[in-house]
């Protein structure tokens, strides 16, 4: 979901017409609205109307409806697959290699040494992207363990997000230049690799780290075993409070004592919260335990 997935500041108002699409209707954009936040925890405001239904335009042309209150029918209908494009349009995915630099510089001083501890304890560690948008979160992370010298048998990590178009392009992991930045030169030599067509591939060193896979933070988690660490940054800020704080509980159940949640320079957990937590960097928060008490589950 989101790097990674934020819905973006309104759209500047413009008239509608043939050449905008449609006209969108407060009763039509409520109804978008309770679905975006039912299905997927967005909090769309009455100021974002503009950009719901410039965005939403598109997909009513791809399905040959003329009308919002059509495409609302379409969403609902049993088991039809827009849902997933509805979330795609109204969420932007906006990511780079190394995004907040400081978490990856806690990732190599004080997560990997821990990674290695387990290791040498024969525990296979876990790390999650929640919200890996295009996928650079996660091949960053990778980054970072292969050149500690951890080996994919030894760390693995969970890349998900709700949107299933980020998440095929985060899976191929082919990048055009624009969409590399962050990388220093040596990265660039190590671990990425040119195509015919000009974009950047990554390297088979990393692909063994990460699986991929969709998952809506709002639906059960089918995941069994805890992780060490958690990087889900930039996008709980786009929920509502209700839905962040549960969603901080599930992230605490979800962590081995004294491992790691990784937040977005705008997130913060909240008062209920720092019975599990406490900060150990910038929006960096360790799970509250005692480290004698760590099993695998």
């Amino acid at each position: 979901m989101t790097h990674p997935t934020a819905i973006e500041p309104p759209d500047p108002v413009a008239p509608s017409g043939p050449a905008q699409g449609p006209s969108l209707s407060k009763a039509a954009f409520e109804r978008i609205a309770q679905i975006a936040r039912r299905e997927a925890g967005l909090a769309i405001n009455d100021g974002k109307s503009a950009m719901v239904r410039t965005r939403l335009a598109r997909r009513l042309r791809a399905v040959g409806i003329d009308n919002f209150e059509g495409y609302c029918d379409l969403i609902e209908a049993p088991g039809n697959s827009e849902l997933g494009h509805l979330i795609s349009a109204l969420t932007t995915n906006v990511s780079h290699f190394f995004r907040e630099s400081h978490h990856f510089d806690f990732l190599r001083t004080e997560v990997v040494p821990r990674l290695r501890d387990n290791s040498k304890m024969g525990r296979k560690s876990m790390i999650w992207s929640a919200g890996c948008a295009n996928g650079q979160e996660p091949y960053s992370i990778a980054m970072v363990l292969h050149e500690a010298g951890l080996p994919p048998s030894d760390v693995r990590i969970l890349a998900t997000d709700i949107d299933p178009v980020v998440v095929s392009t985060a899976r191929r992991g082919r990048y055009p230049e624009h969409m590399t930045s962050g990388l220093t030169k040596e990265h660039r030599a190590r671990f990425l690799d040119a195509s015919e067509d000009g974009q950047s591939c990554i390297s088979a060193d990393l692909r063994p780290y990460i699986l991929f896979n969709t998952l809506n933070l709002l639906d059960p988690w089918p995941m069994q075993k805890k992780f060490d660490a958690i990087f889900c940054r930039n996008v709980v800020i786009y929920f509502d409070k209700q839905t962040q704080s549960a969603l901080w509980q599930r992230y605490g159940s979800m962590l081995h004592p004294n491992g790691w949640l990784f937040l977005g320079h705008s997130e913060r957990i909240d008062a209920a919260a720092e019975n599990l937590f406490e900060k150990s960097g910038i929006t960096t928060y360790t799970r509250r335990g005692d480290p004698t008490s760590r099993k695998e589950t």
